[in-house]
């Protein structure tokens, strides 16, 4: 896993799968942080850790890329032990993501998203020119932004910066530790749906830590529950997560209104559609495919008791309130 001077992580780089085997981290004053903890991660998939605070999820995180070292068991990037590589080098390949950012005030934003490159080597214009592709991709006009300082933007703006700087390099995983939790909820809804938008454009390993069960059903392929000491209580999609949880433990941390969180991670599917009776002219429609939850929220405002599921702008049926209610009611 050495990386050369000019080498890069974006030469020919794809996502890696991360596997943690067994991993601890024990303080010398006998505090175990995380016990024996093993997860796998595919290559392209996007994991939430979440938990309640102190269960270890940022440990998790900071062991990964070795900014904390574990006292046990193995860390492996694409198969390869990353314990046995040098940190520094390892950290190249590996974008990292804080909840604060952690720009360079005195320096442009450009100079910022190119740390990496230019501590990797790369040509000037190589340089200039992945870091106006980046801030195209975040969201950021680079005429614009690229010669700002980070006290002239706004606080989601210098998260978009934040995000264009973690992948300059192209790197095989992302780590992400509260990414949006500093701004309000208006901007982190934008800034999550812009991260769900880059996300499939880029298909990068994420590991992101968050404390929001609703920003963890949005954007996990999986979610990771976490209790003291890095136990892990389930690992699964959100939608099972929520609806079949798998300890005491689970059902307590999502909490009773989970059915309506399932609803958002439930496509609306042909299964789930009812014949298209007569007289059905006039009444709401929703996509086939897109969220229950969507569709109850149309329900409700019109004050309708059946939605017309449409593709293509045909109808293909309906979808009752009461089947609606049925998907969003969790395993018993």
């Amino acid at each position: 896993m050495d990386v050369t001077p000019e080498g890069t992580a974006d030469d020919g780089a794809r996502a890696a799968s991360i596997t943690l085997d067994a991993i601890s981290k024990r303080y010398p004053d006998g505090t175990e942080a995380v016990r024996e903890l093993t997860l796998d991660v595919a290559a392209g998939e996007l994991v939430v850790l979440i938990g309640p605070s102190g269960c270890g999820k940022s440990t998790v995180l900071r062991m990964v890329n070795r900014l904390i070292e574990p006292t046990g068991g193995r860390i492996l990037l694409g198969g390869e032990d990353v314990t046995r590589v040098d940190p520094v080098r390892l950290r190249r390949r590996i974008g990292y993501v804080i909840q604060n950012v952690g720009l360079f005030p005195h320096q442009t934003v450009s100079a910022n998203v190119a740390t990496v490159p230019q501590l990797l080597g790369w040509p000037r214009e190589r340089r200039r020119e992945r870091v106006a592709e980046l801030l195209e991709l975040v969201g950021l006009d680079p005429a614009q932004f690229g010669r700002r300082y980070p006290h002239e933007l706004s606080g989601g703006q210098r998260q978009r910066v934040g995000v264009a700087r973690a992948l300059a390099a192209d790197p095989v995983v992302l780590l992400m530790d509260e990414p949006f939790s500093a701004v309000d909820p208006i901007v982190r809804t934008r800034l999550q749906e812009e991260f769900l938008r880059l996300q499939a454009e880029v298909r990068k390993t994420i590991v992101l830590v968050t404390h929001d069960l609703d920003e963890a059903v949005r954007l996990g392929d999986r979610i990771a529950v976490l209790s003291q000491g890095g136990r892990l209580e389930q690992y699964d999609t959100p939608a099972a997560v929520l609806g079949s949880p798998a300890t005491p433990f689970v059902r307590e941390f999502v909490g009773a209104d989970r059915g309506i969180r399932r609803l958002a991670v439930t496509p609306v599917t042909r299964e789930a559609v009812e014949p298209l009776p007569a007289g059905s002219d006039g009444l709401p429609t929703v996509p086939l495919g897109g969220s229950a939850y969507d569709a109850l929220g149309v329900l409700l405002t019109s004050a309708a008791d059946r939605v017309v599921v449409t593709e293509d702008d045909r109808p293909v049926g309906v979808l009752t309130r009461a089947r609606l209610l049925d998907l969003g009611r969790p395993a018993t």
